[in-house]
């Protein structure tokens, strides 16, 4: 207890007010000492900004707190938001046409072509408004846990919270690693608060997402949402990978038994169950989105994780909940206001909550994140909402071709605005707004590493069963975790199997502790015309998305779709 006449005991160096900010500046800067010659050369006054290089989440915390109007969650995570935007922009992201590379990209409605005129000019136009800036934030990280197969990237952005983003989604380098950085192989110049000139050639609105592979930068404007940097990463690695290394770059996760360490590959959209179903406490997590098969092995992309926070609880999903915490970035989610305790199930600014975490805030994360073995079992998994599709069959090579070029699973009513019925989404390789190749190349390498290895397929349907939404009931996460069990453990492999009708796939006439009338979908309905109905309604839409893949590929793998005749 301090009496009134008493001096409480204080460090010295505390008394100077700004003695912490002081020795941040002197120390960012030398930090960046050796690469003033870069920014300079770049078009960024030196006399002007003030560069912040790696700082630490604490450092970024108190800037986005004075700077930005950020929060403190009653966890510890720091609460910011993205403004307007609080999603991706795939209609504003732009591939630049160039010598290097254009003979390789899949142009189209995906990969939208830029010239490099237009370019120089946003770049010049970004680098512009960070000179206006008082702090610049700078991180270098690594993308791939492979130091065979990694890149150095290099982040500039003028949002405390951008940079503690990529802190933890890019792999953080050690403090050698750090001395030693270099040149970045790709360079991220996010000026998000400033508009792109929608009347520049090429420009649809005043966001701009654009990467140019021959400079091996990225330019945003006009968007502050942090996810664009994460997926700008898993873009340039998407083409990286199979065109400079010869390795394939997979929108997955992934994680490796404990006992066995035997290697699964879940690949799957949004709602599918692809995070949910590789936290599993009897195996380790090696990442939860963006991995490479590579020839020696598999391997993360990323340092971290961005989870959805939407009805996120901690009985559901525990350790992403404990995640939570100091260094993680909860973005755009509603707290109150006087207790900084935040709503999970508020989705009044956006259902595309979300929390960036550091992988190692995962309990059973494999740090480092890459397994020098290949997989034993790749696991394709869609949400089926006409309730057709069975909750687990064996694919064959033919077909593991076929649904991973077609990517399907089904938007539910209250995923998005608008959405009544649901709506069949096709989404090629399972990562349609990231594929930079034409999708065939991504299918031919998985068909060439599955049959070098004798790898399993398996496609599990995480939907509804015994109707359609709205009549029928989603397949229980109980039921879902038996079935990937069975997979593990190997007990599938000597099972019993039967043709399931129109789209020829092999499942499964008995599972322990799966009801029977589950694993064959036509059992659990009651009226079985409509079953058919169903059937053929959604054999049919398999077959108009394919169409656009049917001249890229064999004609086993074109057979091994849904047959109507």
């Amino acid at each position: 207890m301090v009496l009134p006449h008493q001096t409480p005991y204080v460090t010295p160096h505390i008394l100077h007010r700004n003695y912490a900010q002081a020795h941040d500046n002197e120390n960012n800067n030398n930090l960046i000492g050796r690469d003033l010659e870069y920014f300079s050369q770049a078009g960024f006054d030196m006399d002007r900004i003030q560069l912040k290089r790696n700082a630490s989440p604490a450092q970024l915390y108190e800037d986005a707190i004075k700077n930005e109007g950020a929060v403190i969650s009653s966890s510890g995570a720091l609460i910011n938001f993205s403004g307007k935007k609080t999603g991706r922009s795939p209609k504003d992201k732009r591939i630049v046409y160039e010598e290097t590379s254009k003979d390789d990209i899949w142009w189209g409605s995906v990969n939208i072509k830029m010239d490099e005129h237009t370019f120089e000019i946003n770049r010049e136009r970004a680098i512009d408004y960070l000179n206006t800036r008082d702090n610049v934030y700078v991180f270098d990280g690594f993308a791939g846990w492979d130091p065979k197969y990694r890149i150095k990237v290099r982040v500039i952005c003028a949002r405390a919270y951008h940079a503690l983003f990529m802190n933890n989604m890019l792999i953080r380098p050690t403090e050698e690693e750090l001395a030693n950085f270099g040149e970045p192989d790709f360079i991220i110049y996010n000026a998000g608060q400033f508009p792109a000139n929608r009347f520049t050639k090429g420009m649809s609105s005043t966001t701009s997402v654009e990467i140019n592979f021959k400079r091996m930068e990225m330019v945003i404007l006009g968007t502050e949402y942090a996810g664009e940097m994460k997926k700008g990463v898993f873009s340039v690695m998407h083409y990286l990978q199979p065109v400079k290394f010869g390795q394939l770059s997979l929108h997955s996760s992934a994680n490796v038994g404990m006992d066995k360490g035997d290697v699964t590959l879940f690949f799957g959209l949004s709602g599918t169950g692809k995070t949910t179903l590789s936290a599993d406490p009897r195996r380790l997590l090696i990442g939860d989105d963006e991995h490479v098969w590579s020839d020696n092995g598999v391997f993360n992309i990323e340092g971290g994780c961005y989870a959805k926070c939407v009805n996120l609880s901690k009985e559901k999903e525990p350790e992403i909940y404990d995640a939570i915490r100091f260094g993680s970035i909860l973005e755009n989610v509603v707290y109150n206001p006087l207790t900084r305790q935040p709503d999970y199930d508020d989705v009044s600014i956006t259902e595309n909550t979300r929390c960036a975490y550091p992988i190692e805030y995962i309990p059973n994360a494999k740090i480092p994140c890459i397994v020098e073995r290949q997989p034993s079992n790749i696991i394709m998994l869609t949400c089926d909402a006409f309730g057709v599709l069975p909750p687990i069959s064996k694919l064959s090579p033919e077909q593991a071709s076929y649904h991973f070029l077609a990517g399907y699973t089904s938007k539910t009513p209250g995923t998005e605005d608008g959405v009544l019925e649901p709506i069949p989404t096709f989404s090629t390789c399972y990562s349609a707004p990231f594929i930079v190749l034409h999708p065939s190349r991504y299918a031919d390498m998985l068909a060439e590493r599955m049959a070098k290895y004798n790898v399993s397929c398996w496609l599990v349907n995480t939907g509804w069963t015994g109707g359609k939404f709205g009549t029928g009931k989603r397949c229980k996460l109980s039921y879902t975790r038996r079935i990937v069990d069975a997979i593990h453990s190997g007990e599938l492999l000597d099972a019993e199997y039967e043709t399931f009708g129109v789209f020829g796939l092999q499942i499964p006439t008995k599972i322990e502790g799966v009801p029977r009338e589950l694993l064959n979908p036509g059992l659990a309905w009651a009226d079985k015309d409509a079953f058919e109905r169903e059937v053929r309604k959604l054999g049919s839409m398999f077959q108009k998305a394919f169409k656009l893949y049917e001249g890229d590929v064999r004609e086993s793998v074109r057979l091994a779709g849904p047959t109507l005749d």
